[in-house]
Parts: C-alpha cells; sequence; structure tokens
C-alpha cells in the first residue's frame, strides 16, 4: 500500500514541513500494474501473487483486487509481518517524491510461494528486483530465489518481464545479475542501469540517450534475451537483441497537469506490457507506454488517473510530444 502525503516544501533535516492532503492507494509494481491494465480495460486475465500481512490492509488489498477483477487465489499471507506499505512525499510544486518504505510480508515472498500451474496467462512479471529479501538473497550455489522462479515462469511457457527499484545496495549488480538470462523484456530507469552495468547514463545530471542505449546494450549482453527498456522522465529507450534501437518522447505536458509522479514508472511498464501481450511491434508498446504514464501523472495516487486504452492515446492529440 501507498501513503501518499502530498506536502508544500521538502525540509532540511530537524525542520518542519506542513501536509496538504493525504490519501491511500494501491502501490509497488506488480499491483500498481494489474490495476492499471484494469482501468486500461485489459481484456485479459490478471493475477496477483505477493505475501501480504493478515491486517485491515491485506484485507483491503484483496477487496481492491476483487472489484477490479484481479485474481487472488495465490496471495498468500504472513502470520508475523504487516502488509508492506510506503510513505510517499510528495511536493505540491514540482511533483517530486520521496520515499519511506517498510518491507514487511514482502520480505517473506520466496520460490515456494509460486505456482504456475492451472494459470491462463501469457506474461509473468516480477517485481521490484532489489526489495524482496528472501527472492534477492544469493544462495550457496551463486544465485537468487528470484532467477530461480523467473527460470521457472520461462519453462512454463511464460514471457518473463521485470522491473528493478532505485535501491542504494552495494550488492546492486551482484544480485540483479543473476536474474537477467531469465528475463525477456527488463524495465530499468537510467539510475537502476547506471548501478547495474556500471555505465554513467546522464550527463549534467540528466539523462543521455546515446549512454542509456549503450547501457541497454550492456544488459542485453549481460543475458537480457529481447528487450531493455530504460525510462526517464523526457521518454524512453529500448535496444532488443537483434539490435534494434527505438527512442520515444513523452507528452508534453502543462505543469497544473501533473498531480504527482508516484506510479508513472509502473503506468509506463503498463502500456509497454499491454502492447506485447498484444503482439505489438515495440514502437507502437512505447507510444501507448508514454500515454499511460502521463494518464498517472494526473493524480497524485499510483492508478487513479489511468484511462482506458484508447483515452490514453488520445492524450498525444491534447498534449503532443
Amino acid at each position: 500500500m501507498d501513503t501518499v502525503k502530498i506536502i508544500d516544501t521538502w525540509p532540511t533535516q530537524d525542520s518542519l514541513c506542513n501536509i496538504l492532503s493525504q490519501s491511500s492507494s494501491n502501490g509497488g509494481g506488480p499491483y500498481n500494474i494489474l490495476k492499471d491494465l484494469a482501468m486500461m480495460k485489459a481484456d485479459f486475465p490478471l493475477y496477483g501473487l505477493g505475501c501480504i500481512g493478515n491486517d485491515a490492509w491485506g484485507k483491503y488489498i484483496l477487496d481492491d483486487c476483487k472489484k477490479h477483477g484481479i485474481d487472488t487465489r495465490l496471495m498468500v499471507f504472513s502470520v508475523q509481518k504487516p502488509t508492506s506499505y510506503t510513505d510517499v512525499m510528495t511536493v505540491k510544486t514540482d511533483g517530486r517524491r520521496t520515499f519511506f518504505h517498510n518491507r514487511g510480508a514482502n520480505a517473506e515472498l520466496n520460490v515456494e510461494h509460486f505456482s504456475f500451474e492451472n494459470i491462463n496467462a501469457k506474461i509473468f512479471h516480477l517485481a521490484y528486483l532489489m526489495l524482496l529479501d528472501a527472492l534477492d538473497s544469493i544462495n550457496e550455489s551463486g544465485t537468487t530465489g528470484a532467477a530461480i522462479v523467473l527460470q521457472k515462469a520461462k519453462s512454463n511457457g511464460f514471457i518473463t518481464t521485470a522491473d528493478v527499484v532505485s535501491e542504494n545496495s552495494g550488492k546492486f549488480k551482484e544480485t540483479v545479475a543473476c536474474s537477467l538470462p531469465y528475463i525477456d523484456y527488463l524495465f530499468v530507469n537510467e539510475y537502476e542501469a547506471e548501478k547495474i552495468t556500471g555505465i554513467s547514463t546522464t550527463i549534467n545530471h540528466q539523462p543521455d540517450v546515446a549512454a542509456c542505449e549503450k547501457a541497454c546494450e550492456n544488459l542485453l549482453q549481460m543475458g537480457v534475451n529481447q528487450w531493455v527498456v530504460l525510462h526517464f522522465p523526457a521518454g524512453a529507450v529500448a535496444v532488443s537483441k537483434s539490435g534494434e534501437k527505438l527512442f520515444q518522447k513523452s507528452l508534453q505536458l502543462p505543469k497544473e497537469y501533473v498531480k504527482g509522479t508516484v506510479g508513472a514508472g509502473d503506468a509506463f511498464a503498463a502500456g509497454v506490457l499491454y502492447g506485447i501481450h498484444e503482439n505489438w511491434a515495440m514502437a507502437k508498446c512505447l507510444q501507448l507506454a508514454v500515454c499511460t504514464a502521463a494518464a498517472c501523472l494526473s493524480e497524485p495516487t499510483c492508478s487513479d488517473g489511468l484511462l482506458t486504452v484508447e483515452q490514453c492515446l488520445a492524450l498525444v492529440g491534447k498534449f503532443g510530444r
């Protein structure tokens, strides 16, 4: 769960800022993407698999998924830990957000919780690498639970996709690298790509397209099977195993339109995943993705701004790129 607090300014340490409003909503990659797809009126099955606490927020998640047609039969309960939550501090003037995260029950999600039998789905999406303690742990054989799960998904015929969180860990590259050979489509931002590859992806603190393409190529060399999709506020770069390179600009949104940026990366991923599911070319997937991300920005929460696929695509005509 996300608790989004709109604040008037980002405080210096030991000082005070004012909370102008707050709301609670879905949070985290899998929950956000599933709900985004439901809001987009995707006409294919949606399944949620995760570990939640036996508490009020856990019940809220199950009820909310049911309301949006998301199958929860694979959800499991922790008997010791609460439902994972994040306090999202969003500055009203610029939409910038900072996250205070309690890993909670997510930390217990492990290999034995994953079953791929009798699931009428095409894509398996795992998120976020670097935020799931048990799955991120490197075992004696030098691999991780996440890598084992992704390998199992591939062996069961799923298209595998994964996303990474912008976490500052000394084992970032080592942990994520274990999973790359079992990922067909990898989502990263410029910070995460740099953490994994060691390639500087920015110039003067702004993403550099050529450097981002180079990082994507490196991630493909490290094992990603089909595409690496690297997104940032101004757009996205996608590079394929065959060497195809794409750049997609974001929409040109007026400042007053943006109510918050939380969930925008997941909304972007939902757009790409929708297109992958419908067998679209990657260029078309990216065109939808920048529109779903733009729709997300219209609300302070992760998914309340999402529209149908047709309505999201119509935002291009309204705002331009």
